[in-house]
């Protein structure tokens, strides 16, 4: 399944600045190519040189822009947010779990600093630009917003925080008429549940548990985050958007 832009007027973005951190891969990745083909100009930005220099020489993305940014690094953040002139929309796709390890303090702390304190850093650096143009953010949460995972307590606790986050945000930034929402999704097939969809009886369970029989495509969550960073949700912040294919309304 590839995003479907006939859902949506070509020139959507047209003129438009999007960033997507965590965008070398999967989910963010999908995103960062879906504003791109709607004619936004679009940064994706990750940590990986490795996935940098690949991504940057793969002709089928030409045209959108890598760049290297560590979430962590709040003096990293503050200088490459100096370089822009502009920025219509902030995508918060930045997200590690590590499974089991997470219950030693200095794995928990580094995975709530990727997942959620990095939602806080990059959209206090943009908001004097969001501000400007009266954009938008879109927080990457998760289906474990709601679901409980033995396997990552500091995942579920990030995922979690992003949820109440994306709320406070959007009071806070709506006064300056900068919208900000969440998506929450589900079981899709990226590197990070591999192990789920490459084992036949795992992924058999869990396609018995969604409301569509499927498992979700990175690109199932393209459109979703189009619609909310889009004039069509003009009026809609401080939500949550599950995109889970019915997931977690079959518990």
């Amino acid at each position: 399944m590839s995003f479907d832009t006939e859902s949506f007027r070509a020139d959507l973005f047209a003129g438009k600045h999007v960033l997507v951190s965590g965008a070398t891969s999967g989910i963010g990745l999908a995103i960062a190519q879906a504003f791109h083909r709607l004619g936004a100009h679009t940064i994706a930005t990750g940590s990986s040189a490795t996935k940098l220099a690949a991504l940057r020489d793969d002709a089928s993305l030409a045209g959108l822009r890598f760049a290297a940014l560590d979430v962590r690094n709040e003096s990293e953040i503050d200088t490459f947010f100096s370089g822009l002139s502009r920025l219509d929309v902030l995508v918060n796709a930045a997200g590690v779990a590590r499974p089991r390890d997470e219950y030693a303090d200095d794995v928990f702390g580094a995975v709530i600093d990727v997942n959620l304190r990095s939602v806080m850093r990059l959209s206090q650096a943009a908001r004097a630009l969001l501000e400007q143009s009266r954009g938008s953010i879109v927080n990457i949460a998760s289906m474990l917003s709601y679901l409980a995972d033995a396997d990552v307590p500091a995942y579920c606790a990030s995922k979690t925080g992003v949820v109440g986050l994306t709320r406070s945000l959007a009071h806070e930034y709506g006064k300056r008429g900068v919208r900000v929402n969440a998506i929450a999704p589900g079981y899709h097939r990226t590197d990070m549940t591999r192990i789920f969809w490459e084992s036949e009886a795992l992924s058999q369970k869990i396609v018995s548990r969604s409301a569509l029989g499927r498992w979700g495509e990175a690109d199932d969550l393209a459109g979703a985050t189009v619609f909310l960073a889009s004039p069509a949700a003009a009026f809609v912040t401080g939500v949550t958007l599950p995109v889970d294919g019915g997931y977690v309304s079959g518990f």
